[in-house]
């Protein structure tokens, strides 16, 4: 096996098992042996636990940074989004927000990391930081930038971009929680998801707003 295809398979099968058994309980020679390699071996990759954690974190935002790139929504940089928002439909932002939910619910990469970091944020404040980092103050931000982008724009009703990005959030990491606990409720969060969408849309979408003034 190459070296990079190794680091890798280390990558996979270190995450699988801490999102499975949580970090504290998963040892080198676990991983090792779920690799297929011997802890010395391992060494020759990660010189620590701490640091194949480290990688996957990196390796993770990669491949979301990468894979959303394909649906043009990056939440990584909201003036690069905000021509893909601009003048949007509602039923091609229902769209748009269920593609990314059912990627970020399906990608098993994706899923798995989000659930280790689910409980990992207990074991240290330096990973609740991180936690809160990633699924919330990022998330957050980044829809504030495109809300305040799309007000100025005249676009949007001229309300605070802050609490349109946390009354618009809120509801879809609710979501994405509960089917992460319960799976068989995917189909009923699909469709709050889409109503959700719908319901902000119509609210505070100046050209819907006008449309039901002139009819």
């Amino acid at each position: 096996m190459k070296q990079e295809d190794t680091k890798n398979k280390i990558l996979n099968k270190a995450l699988e098992l801490f999102s499975d058994k949580g970090y504290d309980s998963v040892s080198v020679g676990e991983i090792a042996k779920a690799v297929g390699i011997k802890a010395p071996s391992l060494y020759n990759h990660y010189p620590s636990k701490q640091a194949i954690f480290d990688a996957i974190v990196e390796d993770t935002a990669k491949k979301y940074e990468k894979d959303t790139d394909k649906i043009d929504i990056h939440v990584q940089n909201s003036q690069q989004d905000v021509p893909v928002f601009s003048e949007i439909s509602e039923d091609e932002l229902v769209r748009r927000v269920r593609q990314l939910f059912c990627y970020s619910l399906h990608d098993e990469k994706i899923a798995r990391f989000r659930r280790m970091m689910t409980i990992e944020q207990f074991r240290s404040p330096e990973l609740a930081r991180l936690y809160t980092e990633r699924y919330v103050n990022r998330i957050l931000n980044y829809h504030a930038g495109i809300f305040r982008s799309l007000i100025a724009a005249g676009e949007l009703r001229n309300e605070n971009p802050d609490t349109l990005a946390l009354m618009y959030v809120s509801p879809v990491i609710t979501l994405i929680a509960v089917c992460d606990r319960q799976p068989e409720k995917e189909s009923e969060c699909l469709e709050k998801l889409d109503a959700h969408v719908r319901l902000f849309f119509r609210s505070f979408n100046v050209s819907y707003e006008n449309e039901g003034e002139s009819q």
